[in-house]
């Protein structure tokens, strides 16, 4: 099985708590790009039964309009993740996040579960990256893609701290080496990668300069926690205008008839390989789908 990467919009991914049904319901009018459902940290032990009907019913009852909806369950070694697994493949979202994987054993356990609760090939595997032992064992889980559902990495960087011992600082100094593995890890093999949480919900300019940060890295976008964030990276993760009609022109320039076989141009005085054709292709193909999820 192979991972198919899409162009799908994942700018701001909106964690929001399973236990709370008006959440949920806001959930549904809010402008970020994907909504994952969660019935892990953010719900208490003695609610996740009642969270993970609250979650399935609501994603079954539909109503997110062109949002992709996730829904996080807890580990199967937990006594709820193997139930979880079976109704959140039922309610049919998106794809299902799983917690704390740290080998690829880990993601064929986790794709032979979502095969076993019916999932179809098309519902996606994303896990999160959040444990020192999944750093050092990252290019093992990538390599899953290739006969799993697996489709996206999520950094889970509080855990990863605490896992660590590590202390954070704003240019997450901490977390280079980890955020750079899996990085190079995903675009070895096709996977999403989404950048890990801001905690400070009333710094808007930590927050900006963390987005970004993780722009910079290369990340498809930033989970977040509160709506607030929404605005500031669904803005940074956008293709800026400038970029997309650059884009544009390259690849206008490579179908030009007249410049057929050559493999360096010169558009709007830049040097451009034909290496530089397919980020182009990828840039418009990024602005079109948000501008058509943004238009609905």
């Amino acid at each position: 099985m192979t991972t198919q990467t899409t162009h799908r919009p994942r700018r701001s991914c909106l964690y929001m708590p399973g236990a709370n049904p008006r959440a949920l319901e806001k959930a549904k009018s809010l402008p970020a790009d994907t909504v994952i459902l969660d019935l892990e940290d953010a719900v208490a032990p003695d609610a996740k039964e009642e969270a993970r009907e609250t979650v399935c019913s609501a994603v079954k009852a539909g109503g997110y309009g062109k949002r992709e909806v996730v829904i996080r369950v807890n580990g199967l070694d937990t006594e709820w993740g193997l139930d979880d697994m079976k109704a959140a493949v039922a309610a049919g979202p998106d794809a299902i996040l799983a917690p704390k994987v740290i080998d690829g054993g880990d993601i064929d356990r986790l794709d032979d579960a979502m095969s076993r609760a019916g999932a179809p090939k098309e519902m996606g595997l994303w896990v999160m990256i959040e444990m020192p032992k999944a750093i050092l064992n990252i290019m093992d889980i990538a390599e899953a893609a290739g006969r799993t559902r697996l489709s996206a990495f999520v950094m889970g960087t509080n855990d990863l701290a605490k896992e660590l011992r590590a202390v954070n600082d704003p240019a997450r100094t901490a977390f280079q080496t980890s955020l750079g593995l899996t990085m190079a890890a995903a675009r070895a093999f096709d996977i999403v990668a989404i950048d890990g949480v801001y905690n400070d919900i009333s710094n808007a300019e930590g927050l900006e300069n963390e987005v970004r940060q993780g722009r910079m890295l290369g990340f498809d976008g930033k989970t977040l926690i509160h709506p607030s964030q929404i605005e500031t990276t669904n803005r940074i993760f956008a293709p800026e205008e400038a970029d997309v009609q650059q884009a544009r022109d390259v690849i206008a320039a490579f179908a030009d008839p007249g410049n057929k076989g050559k493999g360096v141009l010169k558009v709007n005085g830049k040097m451009t390989e034909l290496l530089h054709l397919e980020e182009a292709k990828r840039i418009v193909a990024v602005d079109e789908a948000i501008k058509a999820m943004e238009s609905a």
